[in-house]
């Protein structure tokens, strides 16, 4: 296996097509052809399908493509810095489920490493994209809760795709809305008192299974029930129809203002909030100190 080989497949993935990857990487597409089916038998994988509309990927391809982007990605890097003497900046991603506290980190860890030597992105996402993200190393860390319900078929689907979860903080489970609800101003509140009022769930496009709902409960038959697919509109909804959703509790006044609060529900649901890696692959210095500014949060009872 050549890095020259991972480069030809990185192209044919892109351009869909032999002769156009050929056309780009100025070779003869039977040497190209010649030169995947070579590495195909070396690595004992079929990575493309071949038909009379071109090429695509097989879903052993797929995993191979997101394995060869980071190698040749990382040799890019040092090429820059070592052969050609360029400033390139490293990077660092984190996905997640809607959580203020996780972007709050982001914030704190992009403050101390500063942005001259560093590019950094934030995914804010569905439950299943975070997985992914990871899995095809798109983010570094990804940010996603386990509880009973749940925890048994996430775990198998991180098995299965060769990820890691680490748990960080364990959290009781509180009721998320603004602070003019008729019920904010209670210690507690039960289940059965929210009837009247509408839950708020994050949408979770194809991949709408219970499973991969970001709020605990999830198969609690509510009586009403809107679907939202950012945290802006769950806000909104929050003071326009006093909704509420259910969630880990801590409010990041610096950014979503302080007009809203979480009280405790009647449950002993827990919920563990940790995050999911490459196994196999060491946590960068950037991910490292996310993850520290996340660990603050441990001295507070739970987190939203």
């Amino acid at each position: 296996m050549t890095l020259t080989q991972l480069r030809y497949v990185i192209t044919i993935a892109d351009t869909g097509s032999m002769n156009e990857a050929a056309k780009k990487l100025f070779i003869s597409q039977p040497s190209l052809s010649l030169s995947v089916k070579d590495l195909e038998e070396e690595i004992g994988v079929e990575l493309f399908r071949r038909s009379n509309r071109g090429v695509s990927l097989t879903l052993e391809g797929t995993e191979f493509l997101s394995y060869a982007r980071q190698v040749v990605e990382q040799y890019q890097l040092i090429e820059s810095h070592y052969i050609d003497k360029k400033n390139v900046k490293k990077k660092f991603g984190v996905s997640m489920q809607h959580y203020t506290f996780a972007v709050n980190a982001f914030v704190e860890m992009v403050k101390q490493f500063g942005m001259d030597e560093y590019e950094f992105a934030v995914r804010e996402t569905k439950t299943y994209e975070v997985i992914e993200d990871v899995k095809n190393f798109r983010s570094e860390i990804g940010i996603l809760y386990l509880n009973d319900f749940n925890r048994k078929v996430l775990m198998k689907l991180f098995h299965e795709l060769d990820l890691e979860f680490h748990p960080l903080l364990e959290c009781g489970i509180y009721v998320y809305m603004w602070k003019g609800h008729p019920l904010a101003e209670k210690e507690e509140i039960s289940i059965e008192e929210l009837a009247d009022y509408p839950c708020l769930s994050f949408e979770q496009g194809n991949y709408n299974s219970f499973y991969f709902a970001e709020e605990v409960l999830s198969t609690y038959d509510y009586k009403r029930l809107i679907k939202a697919n950012d945290r802006a509109t769950v806000l909104n909804l929050m003071v326009g129809l006093n909704g509420f959703t259910l969630c880990s509790g801590i409010i990041c006044e610096s950014l979503n203002g302080s007009d809203y609060c979480a009280v405790k529900l009647k449950s002993e649901e827990k919920m563990t909030i940790g995050y999911l890696k490459r196994k196999g692959i060491a946590i960068s210095s950037l991910g490292k100190k996310y993850l520290e500014e996340i660990k603050k949060y441990q001295s507070m009872e739970c987190l939203l």
